[in-house]
């Protein structure tokens, strides 16, 4: 029996695409490993120079900016994109990975000192908010705001409209205080910052910060769930871990690769264009299928099944090419900081009870993490809150 369900498995092997409707076009969903990343360095052909129409759906009513740097093509973005490197890839330094296992070690301390704990909500959701505020360079206390916007800031509930709006208000607010006293956090950087010799304007800024909360949030709570859920009722695969850290790698690499929360994103062709077989009109979408192309058994052996010792593993979570995801080092960070405070502290986890989250589409149904995971973390030895 497979670990992973594969909705795509069929029209990957026999077409290499497959349609998905929408109220104003049919997306032809790109499947094939090779074909993702053949189309995604294929920025002239498939163009993420369109404002709300890289995800899918459309964002139209949920912001009010075109995100940065994913929504625009090279040139542009290569240089947008060079302006906020630096500040993701902190993440990879000692003293940042230092505090994300502080809060990662406080996380699991109160869950050991609980009956049980409800995993999306009452875990993942403060793990993902506080190692946020790490990567923003704020208080942590402002992790609470984010906490009570939910699993995602837009979709998160039937009010995504009037949540963006939120967003921005809460961006707008941050900025006024960075352009009152510029200092080192993710806002001060940005108010600094310059772009073909002009400063930024508040419309690009709050392009780069909606995307930051937009795009790094519902990721990686929905992979740090699903990690817990993975290991409920799987003692031996703690053990495994346990008997070489040196898997933890390995092992986080494979939990991204088949817990992809981005099931796609999408590309707007420029002129018409055939995507293996179906016709994509000029203006009109194609989308990389992540998760697709992440289960191809022509890439990866027993593609539907987790080896936590997986190698090569050449997943495509974070994207591929020029838009290979910013805060991929981030999401590293935080997944094998758990690995290894789980491996130390806890000796396994129960599953109580579950309600599996499933994205639903006129084109597929994909399992997707899980709306509410309720488990009880049991200690290892020495390993409960003294």
């Amino acid at each position: 029996m497979s670990d992973i369900p594969d909705p795509f498995r069929e029209p990957r092997r026999t077409a290499g695409v497959q349609g998905l409707p929408t109220d104003q076009e049919v997306i032809p969903m790109i499947l094939r490993h090779e074909d993702v990343r053949k189309a995604a360095k294929d920025w002239k052909t498939f163009s993420s120079d369109a404002a709300f129409r890289v995800p899918i759906p459309s964002e139209e009513r949920l912001r009010s900016v075109r995100q940065l740097p994913i929504e625009v093509d090279p040139p542009d973005q290569t240089d947008y994109r060079k302006l906020v490197e630096p500040f993701f890839l902190r993440a990879k330094q000692p003293a940042f990975v230092a505090r994300v296992e502080a809060i990662t070690e406080g996380l699991v301390a109160d869950a050991l000192g609980r009956d049980t704990i409800e995993a999306v909500g009452g875990f993942a959701l403060p793990l993902q908010s506080r190692a946020l505020t790490v990567l923003l360079g704020v208080p942590e206390a402002e992790a609470d705001r984010f906490i009570a916007w939910g699993v995602h800031v837009f979709h998160h509930g039937p009010n995504g409209a009037e949540k963006g709006q939120d967003l921005e208000r809460y961006l707008d607010e941050q900025f006024d205080r960075a352009a009152a006293a510029p200092g080192d956090d993710f806002y001060g950087v940005l108010t600094k910052a310059t772009f073909h010799g002009r400063p930024l304007t508040r419309e690009e800024m709050l392009g780069f910060a909606n995307l930051m909360f937009a795009g790094g949030r519902d990721t990686i709570i929905h992979t740090v769930a699903s990690v817990i859920g993975y290991f409920a009722g799987r003692p031996e695969a703690l053990e495994f871990l346990r008997a070489d850290p040196e898997r933890i790698v390995l092992a986080s690499e494979e939990f991204f690769r088949v817990y992809m929360p981005l099931t796609h994103i999408g590309r707007v062709c420029p002129v018409d264009t055939d995507v293996h077989g179906m016709t994509v009109k000029a203006g009109d979408r194609a989308s990389l299928c992540w998760a697709s192309a992440n289960l191809d058994e022509t890439v990866f052996e027993a593609a539907d099944t987790i080896r936590l010792d997986r190698r090569p593993n050449p997943h495509v979570a974070f994207g591929f090419g020029a838009h290979l995801c910013l805060g991929a080092a981030h999401a590293r960070t935080v997944v094998r900081t758990l690995l290894e405070v789980l491996c130390r502290r806890v000796a396994g986890i129960d599953l109580v009870s579950k309600q599996e989250r499933v994205e639903h589409t006129p084109g597929y149904d994909r399992p997707l993490g899980y709306e509410t995971l309720v488990v009880r973390f049991r200690p290892a030895a020495g390993g409960a809150r003294s």
